[in-house]
């Protein structure tokens, strides 16, 4: 079992301080999980949950572009990999990732399409659009296409037109949408911007069912987003629907088990669904063995 989606942070340094104060006020000091949430607790609440493997996404608790501790962990522990954050307009930014996809375990990067380029990971804004200009960085995308790097994109299902327009320009990239697109769960899937997935289907992107307790309205087993995961394993196929827990992000709301056994409460989902689910897919994705 493989969660494409943890966090993991050591603590705050002059070198490597704490700067997103949105994030540490309404995010850490409200999780059960300890201040500084190092690599080693995330292996001890894996262990506790019977996952076995995880990636860990770049957390930006201070500057955003920091990816020391994310290569760190990536390194030092052989059961978790990598996923940085990177600016791909700043000078320098192929280098950069071609520098940290050098890094054992390190899988790929991940944009925060919904995040405004100001405020990038201190607040959301659908309405934002420098993806779009984003396209237009070639010398990032090459350095993408020879690093082989998993493309993760965090957008609103309102945005999903300008992730189309990414995917189609770079086809040959290997692409993951996080967290349901952000999709509203009383919207039926077929109905709504949402649906605009279907037109991603025929390349190679996978979409995670990710922060499911915070994208449900509903205690678990988060029932109003079920609908959603059998349009996504019926629309891409379950090679390329992937779990991932958002742990400990989540831990306001719920503990890493239930961020899980959701899973089983979805009718229609087999057994051998579940096992791609939840770990196969994204293996076969990025190309683990």
């Amino acid at each position: 079992m493989l969660d494409t989606h943890t966090h993991a942070w050591g603590p705050p340094s002059p070198a490597h301080p704490w700067t997103n104060g949105p994030l540490v006020e309404d995010g850490v000091d409200s999780f059960s999980v300890e201040t500084v949430y190092r690599g080693e607790s995330l292996l001890a609440d894996m262990d506790a949950a019977g996952i076995d493997e995880a990636v860990v996404v770049g957390y930006p608790i201070g500057e955003w572009t920091d990816n020391r501790y994310t290569e760190r962990v990536a390194r030092e522990f052989d059961r978790l990999y990598g996923v940085v954050m990177l600016d791909q307009f700043a000078d320098g930014a192929s280098e950069e990732l071609r520098g940290s996809m050098d890094v054992e375990g390190i899988l790929g990067f991940r944009l925060g399409a919904i995040c405004p380029y100001d405020r990038m990971w201190e607040t959301f804004d659908p309405e934002v659009e420098w993806l779009r200009e984003a396209i237009d960085e070639t010398a990032f995308w090459e350095a993408a296409r020879e690093t082989d790097a998993l493309v993760q994109i965090l957008a609103h299902e309102d945005q999903l037109a300008q992730v189309v327009e990414l995917v189609e320009t770079y086809p040959d990239l290997t692409y993951a949408l996080d967290h349901f697109a952000h999709a509203d769960p009383e919207v039926p899937p077929a109905e709504g911007p949402f649906a605009r997935l279907a037109d991603l289907a025929d390349h190679d992107v996978a979409v995670k069912v990710s922060e499911i307790p915070h994208r449900s309205l509903e205690g678990f087993p988060y029932r109003d987003v079920h609908d959603h995961v059998r349009w996504l394993v019926e629309t891409f196929g379950r090679e390329r629907v992937v779990w991932g827990s958002d742990f400990p992000n989540v831990s306001d709301v719920a503990g890493y088990g239930e961020s899980l056994r959701w899973l089983d409460h979805v009718d229609g989902l087999s057994g051998e669904d579940r096992k791609w689910i939840s770990g196969r897919a994204f293996r076969d994705l990025v190309g683990l063995e």
